[in-house]
C-alpha cells in the first residue's frame, strides 16, 4: 500500500486493529493526533492515497471524543472506489483523516426534550456509538433509545458491547443502566425484535415494547442515520406527526445525517 504523503488537509494515522464482522462489514481503529477534536455524532473525511491522490469518503467516528484512538465502521463494496481497498487494510497500514469533523447529529441541533431516539440502519449505527459514550447526552435527556436495524443477526455490530460491556462501563455504567435502551431489530431472520423502523413505529409495537407513549414532537427528539430509503420514510413519518427538522443554525425536533446518502 502506498504511503500517504504529508498534506495540510489530513492527518496521517496508523491502523492499530481491524475486525471483520461479516463479509460485508468491518471495523478498524487507528491512532489519533492530539490536535484532532470532534463532537460525538460528527464525521470526518477518511481514506487512502491511491495513485498519488487522496481517495476519501465521509465516515462517522465510532469513538468517543475522549478516546485515545479513532474507530470507524465500514461496509465492503466489491467495486467501491474506496471500500474495495479499505477492507484489506492491516495493522501498521496508514490512513488519511480529514482535519475538519462536521455533521448534524449533535445534541445542540435538537430542542430540549425528554426522550432521545437514535434510529440507525446498517453502518448508520456509527455516530450513535459515539453519542452513547458521551455523558452530555445523558445530562440532556431522561431516556435515550438506540434502535439499530439490520437485515441479518450477524450484522448487529457491537451487539455484545452495547448489551453487556457498556452497562458495566467504569464511568458511564450507572447512567447507561438508568437511561439507555438498546433495541436491535432484524428484517430477514428470526430475532426477538423484527421489522423495519417505520413499521415498528406505525404499528405501535416499538413504543409498546418499551412501555413509552407514541413518539411526538412535544417530548421526543430524533436522530436519523442510515439508508436513503429509511431516511426518506422516517422524515415523512416524523413530519406527518408535526416534527420539524433541525440544523446547525436552527435546532429542531429531529436531525438527519445526509453526508452518506449520495455515496
Amino acid at each position: 500500500m502506498n504511503a500517504p504523503a504529508p498534506n495540510a488537509a489530513f492527518f496521517t494515522e496508523t491502523v492499530e486493529h481491524v475486525h471483520h464482522w461479516t463479509d460485508r462489514l468491518f471495523t478498524f481503529r487507528c491512532t489519533r493526533d492530539a490536535a484532532f477534536r470532534f463532537q460525538a455524532g460528527q464525521f470526518a473525511m477518511i481514506g487512502l492515497m491511491v495513485e498519488g491522490k487522496p481517495l476519501l469518503r465521509a465516515y462517522s467516528m465510532v469513538s468517543a471524543p475522549y478516546d485515545p484512538s479513532l474507530e470507524f465502521l465500514s461496509i465492503k463494496v466489491p467495486d467501491g472506489p474506496l471500500t474495495s481497498r479499505l477492507q484489506h487494510i492491516q495493522p501498521g497500514d496508514q490512513v488519511l483523516i480529514g482535519r475538519k469533523p462536521v455533521g448534524t447529529l449533535v445534541p445542540d441541533n435538537l430542542l430540549p426534550g425528554r426522550t432521545l431516539w437514535m434510529f440507525g440502519t446498517g453502518t448508520g449505527l456509527a455516530p450513535f456509538m459515539s453519542l452513547v459514550k458521551d455523558p452530555e447526552v445523558y445530562d440532556r435527556f431522561e431516556r435515550v433509545v438506540l434502535l439499530h436495524g439490520v437485515r441479518e443477526v450477524k450484522e448487529l455490530a457491537y451487539y455484545d458491547w452495547l448489551s453487556q460491556e457498556l452497562p458495566q462501563h467504569e464511568l458511564l455504567g450507572e447512567l447507561v443502566r438508568e437511561k439507555l435502551v438498546y433495541y436491535p431489530t432484524v428484517t430477514r431472520e428470526a430475532f426477538r425484535n423484527q421489522g423495519r423502523v417505520t413499521d415498528l413505529i406505525e404499528s405501535g409495537k416499538l413504543c409498546a415494547d418499551l412501555g413509552l407513549p407514541p413518539i411526538s414532537p412535544e417530548q421526543d427528539r430524533v436522530m436519523l442515520c442510515g439508508s436513503p430509503e429509511m431516511l426518506a420514510s422516517m422524515k415523512a413519518l416524523l413530519e406527518a406527526r408535526g416534527f420539524e427538522e433541525g440544523s446547525n443554525n436552527r435546532p429542531g425536533h429531529y436531525v438527519i445525517e445526509k453526508a452518506f446518502v449520495e455515496k
